[in-house]
């Protein structure tokens, strides 16, 4: 019996693949891929101890696990759900099968004209080891956090960035946060991560770039003011020690 698969079939088994590898980049990207293979072996075990062994006592337990199974998850791993709701969330995650759909709209390359002005500011500032942290909004709105601190509404401008975070400055404690190419406000209270694997030896500039990017899709860059070291957050993962190179680079990607 020979199975005829049209063009329309191609199409829809494109689309699926397609369909369930950005799901499963957007699960790595958040870091929830290690829970759902966990939650897969879990299911795989308990079909083979009911279904296949038959062991009802052991079954019997494992039913009651699945039963609050869904609850478990949420109150544990709370943290990684959001990311990936976040992830899930974001219209630049179905980029392509929008341009798949419909074609023809090129890319604003003036979305990007920040990063440069906002790398030769962290270049300066850790040269003269002055402390920064910045926060460049993605598809996630900020406005809570901007409501902390003093709007700006300014371009993104090198210099201007300097002066914000010079250390007699008023505005120098707290985040900068960068949307629409645009600097928004300064003096920004974020939140503060408290995962335990973040080395002694970074502060709370690292902790609150950490914070923000579990909360939201932002990217957060920092310099350190005791050792004038550049690093950037993304996806409540931290990437030390970067030159300039490295952070147009790492901005770049995470700007797509």
């Amino acid at each position: 019996m020979f199975v005829h698969f049209g063009i329309k079939d191609a199409l829809d088994i494109l689309l699926v693949g397609l369909l369930l590898y950005n799901i499963y980049k957007m699960m790595k990207d958040s870091g929830t891929i290690n829970i759902f293979a966990g939650v897969m072996a879990f299911i795989g075990v308990w079909i083979v101890v009911t279904r296949i062994l038959d062991m009802r006592l052991l079954g019997a337990i494992m039913d009651k696990l699945v039963s609050v199974g869904v609850l478990i998850l949420v109150i544990l791993f709370q943290d990684e759900i959001r990311r990936f709701l976040v992830e899930l969330g974001s219209h630049k995650r179905w980029r392509f099968f929008f341009r798949l759909f419909l074609p023809g709209k090129e890319k604003n390359t003036d979305q990007q004209s920040y990063i440069m002005p906002l790398v030769y500011a962290c270049m300066n500032m850790s040269k003269t080891k002055t402390g920064a942290l910045i926060v460049i909004q993605k598809d996630m709105a900020l406005t809570a956090y901007e409501q902390t601190g003093d709007i700006i509404n300014a371009d993104v401008n090198s210099r201007l960035i300097e002066n914000i975070f010079f250390k007699n400055s008023p505005l120098h404690d707290g985040a900068m946060i960068i949307a629409d190419n645009r600097i928004v406000a300064a003096a920004c209270i974020l939140p503060v991560s408290h995962n335990n694997d973040i080395p002694k030896s970074l502060g709370l500039r690292h902790r609150s770039a950490l914070g923000i990017t579990q909360e939201s899709d932002a990217t957060a860059v920092i310099v350190s003011e005791e050792t004038g070291n550049i690093s950037a957050a993304r996806n409540g993962k931290l990437h030390l020690r970067l030159s300039g190179k490295d952070l147009e680079h790492f901005l770049s990607e995470t700007a797509e």
